[in-house]
């Protein structure tokens, strides 16, 4: 056969094993790069291979960034900030129509710059913010749309996984990274809070009042958003001026978050042992993953199938817009099929070059994408986040879910058209860097 061939057998075998078998995605990934490549070239090459990968892959000492922004995260969840930050944007607006479900939007951005997962935010904020929708009367819709689809600000804001992943397997600089998710999380903030106004300027039932507060409710509840704006500020502007490292700004925000969560007295043993168990569980996750897409990828490097790809889209009677518009779709469909995590590290090798060669920023590109498949975390067959609203939402069908996340993906569909007509929303900041 010929390389092309064969890396496309490789690419609807590893297709096969996701869907049909089930095989988890690093185990597939890993399998079917290690036997393409034995194939190609012989077994004992194949076999060097996965050992040079190991090595390369578990000796790098920027990898601890993963589990350090993990734990940040963690700690954040268990000792309690979700609550005060929730309080904090209702205490504002949740007096307008609508205004506890904007507050929601506003909550899941906040938590997801100290915690970077969707499936935790969900979680999170449908434990808190659920019961005050359903107490004054919003539309299940609504409620659990604005929870579902605020949970996936967790991939965009920084610091996200996510992003640190591209990052690590790009070559891209991690901090240029998280300053472009400023402001296409940002953006993808705002069209979901403009989502919620118009939808209930259409259905004035949706979204019934609450209380109001006094002015000085309002400040005192500003002292609730205090430690995620120091932990943000802490890795943000250390990262800006140089002072640390990915991986040191990632240590430096764990140290801060256990302190701040001990001075408070929010952090027991319990829930400490809790958040090293369940940020090993996503590290050695996210870390498996990461392996097997860089066997997977040097498969892909040695069937040319990448810079094949490149060659013929490039060569496409098209625009450039055009042909990312095309990429987009395909990421928009695949993010809907498998985890975005996966879909990224499958899809990079092969499209990443694309976008260089047609002279986009490799910054904007990286960022875009993860705003891209941000919708696949809402919507069906996968929706993970979907599933875990729905799971948690007592007395709501998971239908009825998803009806409400269908409300919100115009709002994605517009974020990601104004990022592609001004690239500079992503690409301000990271320029500041240089």
């Amino acid at each position: 056969m010929s390389l092309l061939l064969v890396g496309v057998v490789g690419v609807v075998s590893l297709l096969l094993m996701l869907f049909i078998l089930g095989t988890p995605v690093g185990v597939a990934m890993g399998v079917v790069g290690f036997l393409g490549f034995s194939y190609v070239i012989n077994i004992t090459a194949g076999l060097d291979m996965i050992g040079a990968t190991l090595w390369e892959t578990f000796s790098k000492a920027g990898l601890t960034v993963i589990p350090m922004f993990i734990f940040m995260g963690q700690i954040a969840f268990y000792s309690g900030v979700n609550e005060k930050l929730y309080n904090a944007a209702y205490k504002w607006i949740g007096h307008i129509r609508g205004g506890i479900a904007m507050a929601t939007i506003m909550a899941c951005a906040a938590f997801s710059a100290i915690c970077g997962s969707n499936a935790a935010t969900a979680a999170t904020m449908t434990t808190v913010s659920l019961p005050q929708m359903n107490r004054f009367g919003y539309n299940p819709k609504l409620s659990t749309g604005a929870v579902a689809c605020g949970s996936t600000l967790g991939v965009v804001i920084p610091p996200s996984v996510v992003l640190i992943v591209i990052g690590l397997s790009t070559g891209l600089s991690i901090p240029r990274l998280f300053y472009g998710g400023v402001g296409a999380g940002a953006l993808l903030c705002l069209f979901l809070i403009l989502t919620i106004f118009l939808l209930c300027r259409f259905f004035p039932g949706w979204g019934p009042t609450g209380g109001k507060t006094g002015f000085r409710e309002k400040i005192e509840s500003l002292s609730g958003g205090a430690e995620m704006l120091a932990l943000f500020l802490l890795v943000m502007l250390g990262l800006y001026f140089g002072v640390f490292t990915p991986t040191e700004a990632g240590a430096a925000g764990s140290f801060l978050a256990v302190a701040l969560s001990l001075f408070q007295r929010r952090l027991t043993l319990k829930t400490f042992m809790y958040s090293v168990r369940d940020t090993l569980k996503i590290s050695c996750m996210v870390i498996v993953i990461i392996t097997g897409a860089v066997i997977f990828g040097r498969f892909l490097t040695i069937t040319r199938i990448p810079y094949n790809i490149a060659d013929w889209v490039t060569a496409m009677p098209l625009s450039g817009t055009w042909i990312m518009a095309m990429i987009f779709f395909i990421y928009i469909i695949g993010g809907a099929l498998m985890d975005a995590l996966a879909l990224l590290l499958i899809t990079i090798p092969i499209f990443f070059p694309v976008a260089e060669k047609l002279g986009y920023d490799p910054i904007w590109f990286g960022v875009t994408i993860t705003v891209v498949t941000t919708m696949g975390a809402v919507t069906p067959p996968v929706g993970a986040t979907t599933y875990v609203v729905g799971g948690m939402a007592k007395g709501v069908p998971l239908e009825e879910v998803f009806k409400g996340v269908l409300y919100f993906l115009p709002a994605y569909i517009v974020c990601i058209a104004f990022l592609m007509l001004f690239p500079e929303i992503i690409t301000f900041l990271p320029d500041l860097l240089n």
